[in-house]
């Protein structure tokens, strides 16, 4: 029988996620929130992340893909991270696994169609705007002027997807490569820091099976892999795969960014332990 993600046919749950690099200072969010509930008082809103490094659309995206999943069949996954707000670039949605997700074209979304043939995509339209009453648009606000009434609609089921604008095969690359083998060693990058001060990399669980004893290096560093925190002492550093699947650098009950002075960009590389 064919699933959500082999069909147009988006049904939404009335669900929606806020991915942005706003903060929590000011406005931003909130006005975000009132669009939406303007249009559909009876939405749930998840604030993702308010919390993405700034201007850099890279980190939204990873969050994004990895998150998703937790949410139920139907959610509609608003990013904005948008550097280029009130410029040419395009507005852009996406279908995938029966969720949908809207946010700039700049690399975003990208991600969320890597490796995988079962997604569809629209560029948002100028018609489609016209259609549900997108009038007065600040130029540096589209979250809350454009993106939060789209994904008012989408929710609530008044606007279809394949309504939204023309279809798309082709979206502007996310500026954070995959991760890459070359020779015998894997290399990747940390994305982000969280609150922990973990070293969060891109380099996904999957990509571990063909190493026997995986050891992790960043920073000049060399990590044994373990599958806690606890197997190491307070203040030892160690890799792990955390909880969204991908590896991260740790230091027990510490900080390994403030420790190993390192953060988002820094080169990440497994090898076979020697």
């Amino acid at each position: 029988m064919p699933g959500p993600s082999d069909s147009l046919d988006f049904r939404p749950c009335g669900v929606l996620t806020l991915t942005t690099d706003f903060g929590h200072k000011g406005p931003f969010i909130g006005t975000m929130k009132g669009q939406i509930l303007r249009r559909l008082r009876s939405a749930t809103i998840i604030d993702l992340s308010h919390e993405c490094s700034v201007h850099w659309p890279a980190e939204a995206g990873f969050w994004v893909s990895r998150a998703y999943p937790y949410f139920p069949v139907g959610t509609v996954h608003v990013a904005v991270v948008d550097p280029g707000v009130g410029t040419s670039r395009d507005l852009v949605l996406i279908l995938r696994d029966g969720h949908a997700f809207l946010g700039p074209d700049n690399g975003l979304l990208e991600p969320l169609c890597r490796d995988q043939d079962r997604w569809h995509a629209w560029k948002i339209s100028p018609e489609c705007l016209a259609k549900i009453d997108i009038k007065r648009v600040s130029n540096t606000f589209h979250g809350r002027d454009i993106f939060a009434p789209l994904a008012a609609e989408l929710a609530a089921g008044r606007l279809r997807p394949a309504n939204a604008g023309k279809p798309t095969r082709d979206l502007v690359p996310s500026i954070l490569e995959a991760p890459a083998r070359l020779g015998a060693k894997l290399h990747g990058v940390i994305v982000t820091v969280d609150t922990f001060g973990n070293l969060i990399s891109n380099i996904d669980q999957s990509l571990l099976d063909s190493f026997a004893r995986p050891v992790v290096s960043c920073g000049g560093h060399s990590f044994p892999l373990h599958t806690t925190y606890g197997q190491v002492r307070p203040g030892e550093y160690l890799a792990l795969v955390n909880s969204f699947g991908v590896i991260e650098i740790a230091c027990a009950e510490r900080s390994a960014a403030d420790g190993l002075g390192l953060e988002r960009g820094a080169p990440v590389v497994v090898a076979e332990e020697t």
